[in-house]
């Protein structure tokens, strides 16, 4: 018998799922190389392999069989052949851009004979999709006034608890998780704030009423449940939250992952109000042999002297707050903003905030089994940084920070708590 491929799901699964893997009909004992390759829409090339022996019985299946040392990974990891995906192209991003399709993400599995390399002869192959979008859940651009965004809404009436989503420096508009979010019966609203159509094409000053403009579309729309929006950002989108929360009204929760307390990169206006952005000194950033540059020294302390100006007043938040933080982010101190933020609610008699700490993640949370991102460009800084994180460990804390975002928001939005969380 030849050997097959086995899939569960056979041909298709949403990104976020385990996907089970297994190879029948091999010799017993027979040492295999296992082979996973992706395409992205841009057409970079992502893989991973890793080495295995089948059993006595001939079969391969990842869920028993340990990787033996010398591929991307090693030990029992049934999804090490997607989370240890790593670019062919050095400093390249996994990033979906059209939501609508399955990633060219034709994850296609090769089990090549022996350990070689180059490896031996291919002995079977498969292909599998990895989608976005459940089934029924709806695409909706949003061109209202100044808004440039999209709204995910889940089948059925509704109205849905309503959440707004923002990424960070690489600006444009991702949607990728926020129609994964959708999938579980949010309406996400992913916003771009620049680099998108219209919008400024550089990060030099925001204006917090834009983002208002955002929440009040939210808080009128028919398909959203009140009383209260939830907010998620990631990085620079983290503070922009912090700032949302601090001075408009209509938030209930409000979740930062690897985000600041301090408001950094470009002045933040509202109203008569001006927050100037976090100072920085670029000879604090530590340049490697290979011009990769770690840049988590860079920033000032917000605790000190001209920078405390910088400080979101997050104290007048009448929120919920959730800060997400890899300790090994080496795009700035995450961890410390989280304490500081905590410090500063509670010595304005705030509740206290919820900080979930995940060691040996680094600065790019994703929904679960993105590919960790060690390093790549960093808009501001012009050269490759070094985000942080070993890719086993960031795995594990993508996969816990998605279940703590969804708990967090379905017992703030909707009263109702959540028992599928789970802490490392």
């Amino acid at each position: 018998m030849a050997p097959t491929i086995r899939l569960s799901p056979a041909t298709r699964s949403l990104f976020y799922e385990p996907l089970a893997i297994a190879v029948q009909g091999l010799g017993p004992r027979q040492q295999v190389t296992l082979r996973t390759s992706l395409r992205d829409e841009k057409g970079e090339l992502f893989q991973a392999c890793a080495r295995y022996q089948a059993g006595d019985d001939g079969e391969l299946d990842l869920a028993r069989c340990p990787a033996l040392p010398g591929g991307s990974f090693s030990g029992l990891e049934p999804m090490g052949p997607l989370w240890a995906l790593q670019p062919q192209k050095p400093f390249w991003y996994m990033v979906k851009r059209d939501v609508q399709r399955p990633f060219l993400l034709q994850l296609e599995l090769e089990v090549f004979e022996g350990h070689g390399d180059p490896p031996g002869r291919l002995l079977a192959q498969a292909q599998h999709e990895r989608a976005f979008l459940r089934d029924g859940v709806r695409r909706v651009p949003v061109r209202e006034g100044r808004l440039r965004a999209t709204l995910f809404l889940p089948p059925g009436n509704g109205p849905f608890p309503g959440i707004i989503d923002l990424y960070g420096t690489g600006g444009g508009l991702p949607e990728y998780r926020a129609c994964l979010l959708a999938n579980y019966g949010f309406a996400v609203l992913a916003l771009a704030f620049y680099g998108y159509e219209d919008l400024p094409k550089e990060m030099k000053e925001f204006h917090l009423e834009y983002f208002e403009e955002a929440l009040n579309y939210m808080l009128q729309h028919t398909q959203v449940k009140g009383p209260g929006i939830g907010l998620l950002g990631i990085s620079k989108g983290g503070d922009l939250c912090v700032s949302m929360a601090s001075f408009l009204k209509g938030i209930t929760a409000t979740i930062l992952i690897n985000g600041s307390v301090a408001n950094v990169g470009a002045v933040l206006r509202y109203k008569d109000i001006t927050i100037p952005p976090l100072g920085f000194n670029a000879k604090r950033a530590k340049v490697s042999k290979s011009g990769i540059a770690d840049v988590v020294d860079v920033l000032n302390n917000p605790l000190e002297g001209p920078d405390r100006q910088s400080f979101i007043p997050l104290e007048k938040a009448e929120c919920r707050f959730l800060f997400i933080v890899g300790q090994d982010d080496h795009n700035w101190k995450s961890e410390f903003f989280a304490v500081e933020g905590s410090k500063r609610l509670q010595a304005h008699g705030k509740e206290k905030p919820e900080i979930v700490c995940y060691p040996g993640a680094g600065h790019y949370i994703e929904p679960p089994f993105f590919p960790m991102c060690a390093a790549s460009m960093h808009l501001l800084v012009g050269q490759p940084v070094v985000w942080g994180g070993e890719p086993k460990a960031h795995c594990e804390a993508q996969i816990d920070a998605w279940q703590q975002i969804q708990a967090f928001f379905r017992k703030h939005l909707t009263g109702k708590p959540s028992g599928t969380s789970n802490r490392l």
